[in-house]
């Protein structure tokens, strides 16, 4: 499909240092968006970055670095519309197909994601292109993978496909 996008989201430098915001493999998962940025950038396909404004570091990673001509759209909330001109930016170009990845998955990925139906976009989720962090409920401790797990889980299906990297890479 024509204007099929990269949407990566929150790739930044507070993901990768050690203390709160210290996410699960954040390098390795890095490394595997970079495999799908660079195959956009060859492809000539547009990219968008999502960065979010808070204290921490939040620079995006130097992994990822956004390149001449690729929009950064600067957000304060978890979903990456509100407050923000990415819908706008995606009306002027003609955007209806995301592939989504970024971090984090139970935080920004998912609502996103869920807010793409909102405006009828077709979402593509590159699972193993998203990472989170553990979690608790009650009490109740969730590791990382569980947690990501879940929300892949959630989505699939009624909010996007999701799937991972050698498959997308395939088609």
């Amino acid at each position: 499909m024509s204007n099929e996008t990269l949407l990566i989201i929150d790739v930044q430098k507070a993901y990768f240092t050690d203390g709160p915001y210290l996410l699960n493999h954040p390098v390795e998962t890095a490394e595997r968006i970079k495999l799908l940025l660079d195959q956009f950038r060859k492809e000539q396909k547009p990219v968008i970055f999502i960065k979010h404004r808070f204290k921490a570091n939040s620079e995006i990673s130097d992994i990822v670095q956004p390149q001449d001509g690729e929009a950064i759209i600067e957000k304060s909330y978890p979903n990456s519309f509100l407050g923000t001109e990415l819908k706008e930016y995606l009306d002027a170009h003609n955007i209806k197909k995301l592939v989504v990845v970024g971090m984090m998955s139970h935080m920004c990925v998912d609502t996103t994601v869920r807010a793409c139906q909102n405006y009828g976009l077709d979402v593509v989720v590159i699972d193993d292109c998203c990472t989170t962090k553990a979690i608790s409920y009650n009490g109740e401790p969730m590791d990382a993978d569980t947690v990501h797990k879940v929300f892949m889980a959630s989505l699939n299906g009624m909010f996007a496909k999701v799937m991972p990297l050698a498959d997308f890479m395939k088609k």
